[in-house]
């Protein structure tokens, strides 16, 4: 037969419980009985265990903060550097990408340009160092050029366009993906310029894209705008060449043989 609990102890316990809820405190609400059952079992000290509960409140939160962050950032998927198979890709520099994930170049306000073919890992890249500047803290956005384009443009005809540009300025960092596979309607070459014009050497940016910068009029039509963006992007840039051998295509191949 399990013992009766002690009165004390169960008064105690609903104390401590209404507590952690006014004081807004769900990790030491939840974990308290645990901890202290390790903590009479392993005899720790009384600060011992109150710094076993704090830790796991402060551990919580930066757990909840992270996953604000990842869904604020609008990944279409969430992928870490870890999931990339180098071997796939010789092109991609591994010690470089390693360097980068610490994110001192977002404190330099520097960025990064990934160029490549489709299926070379550009948007995965550009999507784990994202997620590794997430994990330290930095407010991120992901968006394509042209989802960008179009919200600036719907921004613009509502006339809330200065409040959309200052939401994307405002972001630590911002990746522009898929520039180049499509074509900028008329307008919203513009609108584009003048987000990373407010951008420029104020925060950092990751862009993919599978054109040479020589390319980038088939994107910003206006010649002496495109030179604009390819020289303010550039600014400050590691430049990343992915290649042209798509691995998702050959992986699709190998499946299908096998």
């Amino acid at each position: 037969m399990s013992q009766p609990r002690n009165p004390n102890t169960a008064a105690l316990e609903a104390l401590v419980e209404a507590h952690a809820r006014e004081l807004h405190l769900p990790a030491i609400r939840s974990r308290f009985r645990q901890l202290a059952q390790e903590a009479t079992r392993e005899q720790q000290t009384p600060l011992a265990y109150l710094a076993a509960l704090l830790q796991a409140e402060v551990q919580e939160r930066a757990e909840r903060r992270e996953k604000r962050r990842l869904l604020d950032a609008r990944f279409p998927l969430v992928k870490r550097l870890e999931d990339f198979r180098f071997e796939d890709n010789p092109n991609v520099p591994q010690a470089t990408l390693a360097a980068l994930a610490e994110g001192t170049w977002i404190d330099d306000r520097e960025s990064i340009i990934f160029i490549g073919e489709s299926g070379t890992g550009k948007t995965m890249l550009a999507t784990a160092l994202a997620v590794c500047a997430c994990q330290q803290g930095r407010r991120v956005r992901f968006t394509t050029l042209a989802a960008l384009a179009n919200e600036l443009q719907e921004a613009d005809s509502r006339r809330e366009l200065g409040r959309v540009v200052g939401r994307y300025t405002r972001v630590e960092l911002l990746v522009l993906d898929e520039l180049g596979y499509l074509a900028l309607p008329d307008g919203a070459a513009e609108l584009v310029s003048q987000v990373i014009s407010e951008r420029n050497e104020r925060a950092s940016l990751i862009c993919t894209t599978n054109l040479a910068f020589g390319e980038w009029t088939k994107v910003f039509p206006d010649a002496r705008l495109a030179k604009a963006v390819v020289d303010r992007i550039t600014h400050k840039a590691h430049i990343i060449d992915t290649g042209t051998e798509s691995w998702r295509f050959r992986h699709g191949l190998q499946r299908k043989r096998a």
